[in-house]
């Protein structure tokens, strides 16, 4: 059993990174602007899908690889830069569509769960962080390691949760007032565009 002191200094620190700006949360951020707060939350649980299959990877050991093996960082990361920038030339083409309210998106939510899985999976770093960042927090006194490391993952998909939600619904809201302008939606396309391009170009030159 965790102590609650450890718990609540461990979600305190989730929810901090969480707000540091970082591929995750920029790309709800732009998707929730653009398609409104329902996209926004596609791609949450999609990114946070990923984040599941991340702490398990750290708690059966397969991190491990990816901090050791140039080679398999080298090519997960690869795969990441290029799916973000199929993403950015998405956002270039992207039609001008008005936003209602909550009107359906112009991507269906099944599509943007599986963009936020993509998204999260095929950044290495975030293994490699968990990798850092969790045991940090687990005790071998109090148990199994790999038990309390998929609990420590699964309190910090919570918390990202909560944060990643409130960075979509403030988003969302503002996207739909600044989307009753065509031209204005045509810009926030392009800023998705470049944000992506940015995107691909830091993971593409990230370290182990």
């Amino acid at each position: 059993m965790i102590p609650v002191e450890t718990l609540l200094t461990f979600i305190f620190a989730s929810m901090l990174l969480a707000l540091v700006p970082g591929p995750d949360n920029i790309y709800v951020l732009t998707q929730s602007a653009i398609s409104g707060k329902r996209a926004g939350f596609a791609v949450i649980l999609g990114l946070c899908t990923g984040l599941i299959g991340h702490s398990l990877a750290v708690a059966l050991g397969v991190a491990v690889i990816f901090q050791t093996s140039e080679f398999a960082f080298s090519a997960l990361k690869y795969v990441g830069a290029a799916y973000l920038v199929y993403l950015a030339w998405g956002a270039f083409r992207a039609p001008v569509e008005k936003i209602k309210g909550d009107a359906p998106p112009k991507l269906q939510l099944g599509r943007l769960y599986r963009r936020g899985i993509i998204m999260s999976s095929a950044n290495p770093k975030v293994s490699i962080f968990f990798l850092a960042f969790l045991p940090q927090f687990a005790d071998p006194a109090r148990g199994p390691i790999w038990l309390q490391i998929i609990l420590l993952g699964g309190v910090f998909i919570i918390a990202s949760l909560f944060i990643f939600g409130g960075i979509a619904i403030l988003a969302g809201s503002l996207g739909a007032y600044l989307n009753r302008s065509d031209r204005v939606q045509k810009i926030l396309n392009y800023m998705a565009g470049f944000v992506f391009i940015s995107l691909a170009i830091m993971m593409a030159m990230a370290k182990r």
